[in-house]
């Protein structure tokens, strides 16, 4: 960190802020001081801080009142809160009132400066992820490796338009994000922005979801009801998972986009609507209209502008960023003390191969937040609590192991490198793998494998 922070002492004793100024101008930080939270907002009010001290105890005073000020006002300080009283429950009302960390005093120098540090690098870090988001169109997509800048660029020039888009990548790659990016960089982004997750609504109710109904329409149907359609009205719909539509509501669905209106079910009059339409999709559309599983004229409809978003192994120079910003995230989420990373342990998390992408990033980041001891993540914890490890690489002879449990750890992980290769096409990996399709399937049974999908008819 090659910038000059200041830092504000809030501490009634004047002993203590002459200590605490001393220690920090032998580290190159420059500091003054406040003894009551009156003079702690006045500082703050004028002066660029970049964190502050704060003791809990002033006078007759209670230190959370300038803490929870401080997060209201300037949310982007952090603050290292300090105690005398070793109570427990004033060091967790801290952490969840916004303090970065909680410091017992006396406070060990050492220990104070390394909290320091990683409240500083924090903060920083968390303006370097604002400028990203900028840079990427305001979003959540972070990062700068060529695909994501290809994609920003691509978002760029659909949203202002009104074409359908058709959002294709694997599970985890952040399809929402995108759709949420058109639309909020789109003509119509102070109108509404519904959503529909097409695999997760039963065959039975989609059509009740997207186009709405009547009272009386169909047993509990108690009252009328608008569907996803006439919400959005004026905005964008988007359909997630559109893949897993069924076939019956895939005809009813063509009808809507082209005649743009609906009728409500159990309703006799139509509703005229002006939505824009961006659905999403895992599945290969192209094969499963070849398989008569998706309407062609449908995919036409919906395919006018295709964005196909990369792979989290396509883009692992975006991985160190995307690490960090998870674990702000998650770290905040689940009120813990900021958490680093060591080198190592961030290599090792470069080189896995994330058949989940981001969000299966997600999910082993948030674990390592819970369950790694102590402010460092290291190599050992990340190897522990990702999937599969057994803390040997495959093909390594392992004490007390037998061949064949060697042998299916290493069937087991180029079963699942293939599947990730051919984006878990398992016909063509049992193509490539030069294996019978059966015989695959019973080898992935078997193994425990189950993240592939098949596209055969």
């Amino acid at each position: 960190m090659n910038r000059l922070f200041h830092i504000l002492v809030v501490d009634d004793e004047e002993r203590i802020r002459t200590s605490l100024a001393r220690a920090l101008k032998l580290e190159g930080y420059t500091s003054n001081s406040a003894a009551s939270i009156a003079e702690g907002k006045s500082t703050l009010a004028k002066d660029e801080v970049d964190l502050v001290l704060l003791d809990i105890c002033l006078h007759n005073e209670n230190g959370l009142e300038l803490l929870r000020w401080i997060k209201l006002h300037h949310s982007n300080v952090p603050v290292l809160v300090m105690s005398g009283h070793g109570d427990i429950r004033t060091a967790v009302s801290a952490v969840t009132s916004g303090a970065h960390d909680y410091l017992e005093k006396p406070i060990e120098t050492d220990r104070l400066l390394l909290s320091i540090q990683r409240a500083l690098e924090h903060r920083l870090l968390k303006e370097e992820n604002e400028t990203l988001q900028g840079q990427l169109g305001g979003s959540n997509l972070l990062g700068a490796s060529v695909p994501m800048l290809q994609l920003q660029a691509q978002i760029k020039r659909v949203a202002p338009a009104s074409a359908p888009v058709l959002i294709l990548g694997e599970r985890g790659t952040g399809k929402e994000l995108v759709a949420q990016a058109i639309h909020t960089h789109s003509k119509r982004k102070s109108g509404p922005y519904e959503k529909l997750n097409c695999a997760a609504v039963p065959d039975n109710l989609i059509e009740s979801e997207l186009f709405g109904h009547v009272a009386g329409a169909f047993t509990g149907a108690t009252q009328n009801r608008r569907g996803k359609f006439e919400r959005a009205n004026g905005g964008t719909l988007f359909l997630d998972e559109v893949g897993d539509m069924p076939l019956t509501m895939q005809a009813k669905l063509l009808r809507v986009l082209q005649e743009s209106e609906v009728e409500p079910l159990g309703g006799s009059k139509t509703i005229g609507i002006d939505v824009r339409i961006i659905a999403a999709t895992n599945k290969d559309l192209t094969e499963e209209v070849r398989n008569n599983r998706f309407r062609a004229d449908l995919f036409d409809r919906i395919n006018v502008v295709p964005l196909r978003l990369p792979t989290l192994a396509a883009r692992k120079e975006d991985i160190p960023v995307l690490v960090e910003h998870l674990l702000t995230a998650a770290c905040n989420r689940n009120h813990c003390t900021r958490k680093t990373i060591s080198p190592k342990a961030m290599e090792y998390l470069e080189n896995h191969t994330y058949p989940g992408n981001v969000r299966e990033l997600q999910n082993l980041v948030e674990r390592l937040v819970i369950l790694t001891p102590g402010h460092t993540i290291e190599i050992e914890n990340v190897k522990e609590f990702l999937p599969g490890f057994s803390g040997h690489s495959v093909g390594e002879y392992v004490p007390g192991q037998s061949l064949k449990s060697m042998l299916e750890a290493a069937e087991r992980h180029l079963i699942s490198e293939a599947l990730h290769h051919q984006n878990g096409n398992v016909s063509q990996t049992a193509r490539e793998l030069n294996v019978e399709r059966s015989h695959l399937y019973k080898k992935m049974r078997a193994l425990g494998i189950h993240q592939g999908r098949d596209t055969s008819s």
